[in-house]
């Protein structure tokens, strides 16, 4: 590709050809399309996804089998590495983030705090005064209650959104995720947050506009949420002990640098 943008938006996908085509013509905007690239992971569909995203001129990288959300993320990562961009911003591909949220986030990644630095992750937060969105079951209501008390627990900083998946995303956090083994290849969620604070990464939330899904399946549909909550919170647990008890990957935001 010619003419590369500093910023990369990566947009895992799974059989979303009813919502995807209108999220594509959206991202098209003069606003969004100075200033990012657009990468769509279609993580081995059975429907028309890929096809939809060709006739929409963008660029998409297909898994030959089904390798889950976090895979197609990482994957995501690498090629950003690979092709030099600054920043990434991940949404999903069901059309409930909106594209208004892009421009925020990338002027939260380079807008320095008070102390000179720029933020290593923004989450768009669905919780944050400002926000809109939509509701949610009780159970999913339950277990960001349970991450967010683990998170504040485990790195005392408060996170109020802590399963967002519309995230923007560093040079820096770029190059970490990138990694072998840094990165949740399955649910890549709250576990990641708290590993990303413990090791001295800077993560902020800033409010965000969501939709409810229109069309399709969620990934946490039927009893899966139960399962998700389950995993995540042993997963939290386990990167707190990872990180605190055996030291693993200390220091790694001192010494990962922008290259």
């Amino acid at each position: 590709m010619k003419n590369r943008k500093k910023m990369l938006i990566i947009i895992p996908a799974y059989n979303e050809e009813k919502n995807i085509g209108e999220l594509l013509d959206k991202l098209k905007a003069p606003s969004i399309a100075e200033i990012a690239d657009v990468l769509i992971m279609d993580d081995a569909s059975k429907d028309n996804t890929r096809r939809i995203v060709l006739e929409k001129g963008m660029e998409v990288v297909t898994h030959v089998f089904n390798l889950g959300y976090g895979s197609g993320l990482q994957v995501g990562y690498k090629y950003a590495i690979r092709n030099d961009y600054d920043y990434i911003v991940q949404m999903d591909a069901d059309g409930q983030h909106d594209v208004c949220n892009i421009l925020n986030i990338y002027n939260k990644l380079t807008t320095p705090d008070v102390n000179g630095k720029c933020p290593d992750i923004v989450l768009g937060s669905r919780f944050l005064e400002g926000s809109q969105t939509f509701s949610i079951s009780k159970v999913k209501k339950m277990a960001i209650g349970m991450f967010r008390f683990l998170i504040k627990c485990g790195t005392g900083q408060k996170i109020k959104d802590p399963t967002t998946g519309l995230q923007g995303l560093s040079r820096r956090a770029i190059d970490f995720y990138a990694g072998y083994n840094q990165f949740d290849d399955k649910y890549p969620d709250a576990n990641m947050i708290m590993q990303m604070i413990l090791l001295g990464y800077r993560v902020v939330e800033i409010p965000a506009v969501m939709h409810a899904r229109v069309e399709g399946v969620s990934m946490h549909s039927g009893l899966k949420p139960i399962v998700y909550m389950l995993r995540m919170m042993f997963s939290i647990i386990a990167v707190w002990i990872r990180i605190r008890v055996y030291k693993v990957d200390v220091g790694a935001a001192d010494e990962n640098t922008v290259t």
